[in-house]
This record gives C-alpha cells, structure tokens and sequence, in this order.
C-alpha cells in the first residue's frame, strides 16, 4: 500500500481558530484519525497528514474547508462540533472511494484456510489484515461484529499452515460480563473455555473439530487465561489477545513484554464494553495512549461501518455511538458550568464587602 506524507499549513495563524477546529484535547483531530485510518500531527498551525494517498487528500480538504468556517463572527471564533467532523468525512465520499478499492486490494491479503478463503469485506478489515502480516504487534480495536477475532485467528492459522511460526496461542482475561457467575464446576479448561469460546469457534470454523482437538493435545494450540501468561516468553508463536479492553494496565504491560523472537501478537478489544470494576482504568485504553507513537506497532480502528454481522446490528452500534457522544457532550457541558459556577462564588468571595 501507498503512503504519502503531506504537509498543509492553515492561515491566517490564529490560536482560536485552531482551538475551534481542533475541538477539546484534539478531538476533531482524533476522530478524523479514527475515520479515515491516517496519521495527523499538528504543530502550532501547520499540519504533516500520513496515510493512504485518497485519505490523506481527502482529510486535506476537510481541513481547509472547516477551517473557513472558523473565521470570526461577532469577535469569536464558532466551534467545530463532532458532527461536522463527520459529515465532512460523508460529503467527501472517501469511505466509499476507498470501498470501491477492496476487491483489488484484497485479492493480495486473502487468507486460505482448508475450509476455504477468508477475504476482507471493507477496507479496514484489508488494512488489518496487511498490518498483521508487516508488524510483529498489531491492535484491532471496534465494536462487535467488525470481525477483529475472526480475522486474527484466520491470520494465525494462515501462519501455522505456512509454518512460519510453531504454535497459535489464545488468550483473554476471566472478566465476567456484568454478571456474578460465582464457583464454576469442573478442571481449568472447564472453567475457562465459557470465556474462550469465540476464539474455539473461529478455529472450528477453519480447521474442523478434529484437527483443532489433535492440535491442542500436541500443544501446537495452546488456550489459556491471561493470569497464565506471566514468566512465560513466547518464541516462534502467533498469540491473540482477545477482549483486551479487560485487562488492567498492569496485565497488558505484562502481556506485551512476553512476546519473543519470531512471534506475532494480535490485541483485539472494544473500548465501549469494559466490564472492569468502577475506577479501574483499561489497559487497552491506557495502551493506545502510551503505545500510540511506537513505529513498530500497528493500530487499526473499525467502526459500524465495518460491521459484516446481522445490518441490523451496524445501525444499533450507530446509534449508541451517537447516545455516548451526546451524553460526553452534557457531561462537558455540566463540568464547564460547575466550573463557571465556582470561580462566580470565588470571585464574589473576594469583593469587597
């Protein structure tokens, strides 16, 4: 795949203005990073746009054009709102320019497997797969459905079948799903595999029963609970991270440093279904805030686009995407009056009586 490098510079220079465009902590910034799969980074007004030639040209515009509508009114400068972010991003038709490409591009990542060819359905998924197959870590973060699990384990058993690595290695964190299961009966495997059972059913679907069970007694497939993975380094292995939105800060430290030479390591998670305990915070939130900048890491977003499940399912993933950003937006907007609120009652405080 191609990827430009280019640099725009925004005038006139105005501090505001830029705070308009860029939104809260670069939001705007972020979110077209998300969408269209590139790389922004900005100093002071000038800005370097990395990614596919399309989407690089594409956000170009994007940002000259809200830019404009910066420009002053009545002495202020009117803000860029998520939502013009994104019906920038509709008007252009980028997305679906770049879907038009998949088929051809696809044809170079298809994945055989003896049960038949997995290809890529969108151009997120063919942007997952290409990075799985160029960096040793790779993360598929979305919502449900978007086919980051299947794809990684078809990717795995891709790399098995080739005998670029010696064994596939499954692993997620035990969080139960906001439910209190309590004592489960029977061995480990036993009480693990409930929790396995997405990563079973991939395999399944692309070895068969019998061939995955043989694997598994020879330890060529190994599944086992994050817990399990601390002192182990893992050479010549393809290991799958699953639900890594459950994992502690700690637990994806330690997850990370395991892997050896010769060996791939995929992360899947949605950062939208945590089931961790209040005040806990994600490793795979705090992850993609400390690894963000590390060249040798890959990380792919998908969205509801993206969704190959039930259509139904795409447009209910919409639709909690819109009620989160919407209730993000009244928080602010409370934090911010609570604030007012507080430096009136400071100021009045300090009047002179």
């Amino acid at each position: 795949m191609n990827i430009e490098t280019r640099e725009i510079v925004l005038e006139p220079a105005d501090n505001r203005r830029l705070l308009s465009l860029c939104g809260p902590f670069d939001d705007n910034i972020k979110q077209l990073e998300r969408r269209l799969g590139i790389e922004i980074k900005r100093h002071d007004n000038a800005f370097t746009l990395s990614g596919r030639t399309l989407c690089v040209n594409a956000a170009a515009d994007i940002l000259r054009d809200l830019y404009v509508d910066t420009a002053p009114m009545r002495g202020n400068s009117p803000d860029i709102e998520p939502e013009q972010i994104h019906l920038a991003i509709k008007e252009s038709r980028v997305l679906e320019q770049t879907a038009e490409s998949v088929p051809e591009y696809g044809k170079a990542v298809n994945i055989k497997t003896k049960r038949g060819v997995i290809k890529p359905r969108t151009p997120n998924q063919a942007q997952y797969i290409a990075n799985i197959f160029a960096h040793d870590i790779t993360f598929g973060i979305g919502p449900a459905g978007t086919g980051k699990t299947y794809l990684a384990v078809a990717a795995a058993v891709d790399a098995l079948e080739r005998q670029e690595i010696r064994r596939i290695l499954l692993t997620r964190p035990a969080v139960e799903a906001g439910e209190k299961l309590g004592f489960l009966p029977g061995d480990l495997s036993q009480k693990v595999d409930p929790y396995l059972r997405p990563l079973y059913d991939a395999l399944f679907e692309m070895l068969g029963f019998e061939r995955v069970e043989k694997l598994m007694e020879r330890n060529v497939i190994e599944v086992a609970p994050l817990a399990y993975m601390r002192g182990r380094t893992l050479n010549d292995a393809f290991i799958i991270l699953d639900e890594s939105q459950n994992t502690t800060i700690e637990q994806m430290k330690m997850f990370l440093t395991r892997i050896g030479f010769n060996s791939k390591a995929v992360i899947t998670g949605d950062v939208t279904q945590i089931d961790l305990p209040k005040h806990t915070k994600s490793g795979l939130r705090h992850a993609i805030e400390v690894l963000s900048e590390v060249e040798e890491l890959s990380f792919n977003f998908f969205h509801s686009e993206d969704v190959v499940r039930h259509p139904v399912v795409a447009r209910i993933v919409t639709a909690y995407e819109a009620w989160e950003e919407a209730d993000q937006k009244r928080r602010d907007q409370q934090t911010e009056e609570r604030k007012r609120e507080a430096l009136a009652a400071q100021a009045a405080a300090q009047e002179p009586k």
